[in-house]
């Protein structure tokens, strides 16, 4: 099958677009507000863009209250998902008040961040301390600005829970990280293989 994207007549019962691109590691970002109230939320448009400097993205639908926590203080942080903590980020994704404490709904510990004001998960096996460095909407082909808000931050400092640490590694098979694929679906990430890259 082949369709163009303008008219999106694909004919499906979903749209397969987040679906082809994935899976998509989970952006778990907590944010203070400027008045203290803390946030927790999960965004699947989230990656490393960066290695030097150690730069990372999210992508809201939205302006949420991340996006205006940012606005305010510059700062955030990104919790790594593992397999062990999947029902406690779905429940972080529930459309909560503006400040209330998506902490307090899952059950979760907030720690302050020891680089940012912005608040960790003390569960996550790693978690990246972040401050803003971009915060744009993007645009179209044709100049149209989307909806989606993407905020570019510079990794900072770097928690890593020892025992997630096997053979100075990250250990993958241990942690086993969440991804989103696309509609209801998401996968564990902890099947692991090497593959060397070729040389000439």
């Amino acid at each position: 099958m082949f369709y163009e994207t303008t008219s999106n007549a694909h004919g499906l019962a979903h749209d397969p677009f987040k679906a082809i691109v994935s899976p998509r590691p989970i952006g778990w970002i907590g944010t203070q507000a400027g008045n203290g109230t803390l946030n927790l939320a999960p965004y699947s448009f989230f990656n490393a863009i960066s290695d030097k400097p150690k730069l990372m993205m999210f992508s809201s639908s939205g302006r949420k209250d991340s996006v205006r926590n940012i606005e305010e203080t510059g700062e955030f942080t990104a919790n790594f998902v593992s397999h062990d903590l999947k029902d406690a980020m779905n429940a972080t994704s529930a459309p909560v008040p503006h400040g209330e404490s998506e902490f307090d709904l899952a059950g979760l510990t907030p720690v302050a961040g020891r680089l940012v004001r912005a608040p960790f998960v003390a569960e996550a096996y790693a978690v990246l301390e972040c401050r803003q460095t971009e915060m744009f909407r993007p645009k179209g082909l044709d100049g149209e600005l989307s909806e989606n808000y993407v905020v570019i931050g510079q990794v900072v400092g770097i928690h890593i829970r020892e025992e997630a640490i096997r053979a100075g590694r990250f250990d993958m098979a241990k942690v086993r990280p969440i991804a989103r694929l696309g509609y209801l679906d998401y996968c564990d990430g902890g099947d692991v293989f090497e593959m060397t890259r070729p040389r000439r």
